[in-house]
């Protein structure tokens, strides 16, 4: 896949991205973050802003919020990496709201940062719980390193919620895997990052009809019976006049068949093709109903030739077109009963 105009990649535009943008981005991952059994969250919440509690996200294993039973996503969006200044006075008010009784104690906390976590905090992190634990007591009761003023805040009741919590639980989570659960929505990270995803080969064309061709193939061979004014099995077709037309039909159904495929990889819980089909059909409609046109024959060869010429820039999949598309979708309408040739 490539980003509109070849420049920027998502996990460089995520550094431009303002706060409010960056905690809307993080809600989006958590809401398609798959975990093992393949189960998502059941609920997912931003509460960032005044009265938040410490909480910028709050995401859900059940739909109450239970001890153990959430995750806390906070949301750290400064020019550098975030620093053990920056992250102490927000722990500090993560212990303070479960002594109070807000909220439960999450199962883990995590560390949103685009620009990660700074070097100093990863490696107080990196330590180990203990003497992670044991340095950030030891910065509240000192009133160092982002805690000034606040050494009377650390109560019995906030001491022991800090005990209750394993400081493993603070988690610093990559940039790269809040990229990977938001592109679980494709359609959300390519409109959000600018990504025009490329399309690739279609199917080669079976060398015989199968049962995704049954309509439309009964369709053409109406066509040409009533043009011979008599019947033509597909049996008859090699060799015959009507060979060539017939394949050239089934080539197209085939391209459009591709472009559906790539637009259920892309789009998987939309119906852009579905979308580009009514396009089609209204734009071809009233050509199929011409009076002049006193056959199938004629039928097929003008909305074939009609759906080649529609501009259907509305659509989402406009920009992967093919030749053999949108005189494929004719017989993709035909396929669903939309369109009938003889009449």
């Amino acid at each position: 896949m490539v980003a509109k105009g070849g420049v920027i990649l998502p996990s460089a535009q995520v550094l431009l991205l303002n706060p409010d943008q960056w905690e809307d981005f993080i809600l989006a991952a958590a809401r398609q973050r798959i975990h093992a059994g393949g189960v998502r969250y059941q609920e997912v919440k931003r509460l960032g802003g005044a009265g938040d509690g410490g909480r910028d996200i709050e995401a859900r294993y059940g739909h109450t919020l239970v001890r153990d039973g959430w995750d806390l996503y906070q949301a750290k969006h400064y020019a550098s990496g975030l620093k053990p200044s920056e992250a102490f006075p927000e722990m500090a008010k993560f212990f303070k709201q479960i002594a109070k009784g807000t909220y439960s104690r999450p199962k883990h906390y995590y560390f949103c940062c685009p620009r990660a976590v700074g070097n100093e905090l990863h490696n107080t992190m990196a330590a180990g719980a203990a003497a992670f634990k044991a340095k950030f007591l030891a910065a509240w009761k000192g009133e160092n390193t982002g805690m000034q003023g606040m050494a009377l805040d650390l109560t019995p009741a906030v001491q022991a919620a800090v005990d209750d919590f394993d400081f493993d639980n603070f988690i610093e989570l990559p940039v790269h895997d809040l990229l990977a659960w938001h592109e679980l929505d494709r359609a959300a990270h390519h409109e959000m990052f600018g990504i025009v995803p490329q399309r690739g080969d279609d199917d080669p064309v079976p060398a015989k009809p199968d049962g995704r061709e049954t309509v439309y193939v009964g369709e053409l061979l109406r066509v040409y019976s009533e043009h011979k004014t008599g019947p033509i099995t597909l049996a008859d077709l090699p060799g015959s006049d009507y060979e060539e037309h017939f394949e050239s039909q089934r080539q197209t159904f085939y391209c459009a068949e591709g472009l559906q495929r790539f637009s259920r990889d892309i789009y998987p819980t939309e119906q852009e093709f579905e979308r580009l089909l009514d396009m089609v059909h209204a734009g071809i409609r009233p050509t199929v109903a011409q009076l002049k046109l006193k056959n199938g024959m004629d039928r097929v060869d003008a909305a074939v030739e009609k759906a080649s010429t529609l501009q259907v820039q509305e659509s989402r999949l406009s920009p992967q077109l093919r030749g053999g598309d949108l005189p494929g979708t004719c017989h993709h309408l035909a396929n669903g009963g939309r369109l009938k040739w003889v009449k």
